[in-house]
């Protein structure tokens, strides 16, 4: 099933349901710069374990509603938020790859939680993908930078420029053109505000909120969110689970897909 939701803000949001009557909900939010389809490869299999997953773009990205302004952490939990009510999602399990984790755990720590039994992060971007005054494990701010004035400037080379950092090995033609055709549906405003969002922000103070068993999946070659994030959070989040992929970068759910779907299944407890 394929809708749109309308939010609070009146921005349409697309949302992909596969096995509405599936026991176990999972609502999966992508990472920048791309969407829902990046989490085909889930979508083939969870839904025959018995699984119902939906996938949602989030504003500026996908199919979605594509506004000028509104992509701080808050208003995209407040999107999430929206699907939540639309669906009366409860004991639902949130799951969120790079900037999607982020966007999940603010939805946490913001809403307190709301309907969630578990959460699932692969590869976040917290608690911050730059480098702080006593946190040293992210990227220079002046890296990120760079790609929001690519974005502005040139943004599909970007897209292209920035295709090799999502996997830890060299990358095909196909897979190029994978990454940038969901990088090209997504706006060009939103692309660069939301790597403005990631770039400033951070969610130190947000993941001590987090009260739900928490399943933490991140590659060990990732070098868009660096492993000592995970490690981190690990550290930050009471109930978690760190399993690290020792053959995947920032992508680990293509590049591992059946060790990803086998732990996200072992995790929310139906196989």
């Amino acid at each position: 099933m394929e809708y749109y939701i309308r939010t609070e803000a009146d921005v349409k949001i697309f949302v992909h349901d596969i096995n509405p009557g599936g026991k176990t909900t999972i609502l999966f939010i992508h990472g920048w710069p791309l969407s829902h389809r990046a989490y085909e490869y889930q979508f083939n299999k969870l839904p025959a374990m018995g699984f119902r997953c939906i996938g949602m773009d989030t504003r500026g990205f996908g199919k979605s509603g594509k506004p000028h302004t509104g992509y701080s952490y808050n208003r995209i939990a407040d999107d999430i938020r929206g699907v939540v009510h639309a669906l009366d999602l409860k004991n639902f399990v949130l799951a969120g790859h790079s900037m999607g984790g982020a966007a999940a755990i603010r939805y946490i720590s913001r809403y307190n939680g709301y309907g969630v039994s578990k959460l699932a992060l692969f590869g976040a971007a917290a608690p911050s993908l730059t480098m702080r005054p006593g946190f040293p494990y992210g990227h220079p701010k002046e890296d990120i930078t760079q790609i929001i004035e690519s974005s502005l400037k040139d943004r599909l080379q970007m897209l292209r420029d920035t295709a090799p950092m999502f996997f830890s090995k060299p990358i095909t033609q196909p897979q190029s053109d994978w990454f940038f055709l969901m990088g090209f549906e997504a706006s060009g405003i939103a692309t660069a505000a939301c790597a403005m969002t990631f770039r400033d922000e951070a969610l130190f103070n947000d993941l001590d909120k987090i009260r739900v068993p928490t399943l933490i999946l991140h590659g060990i070659h990732d070098q868009v969110c660096l492993f000592p994030l995970a490690e981190v959070m690990h550290q930050s989040i009471r109930n978690s689970v760190l399993i690290p992929f020792e053959n995947s970068g920032h992508g680990l759910f293509y590049e591992e897909q059946d060790k990803f779907n086998s732990e996200l299944a072992r995790f929310i407890g139906q196989v």
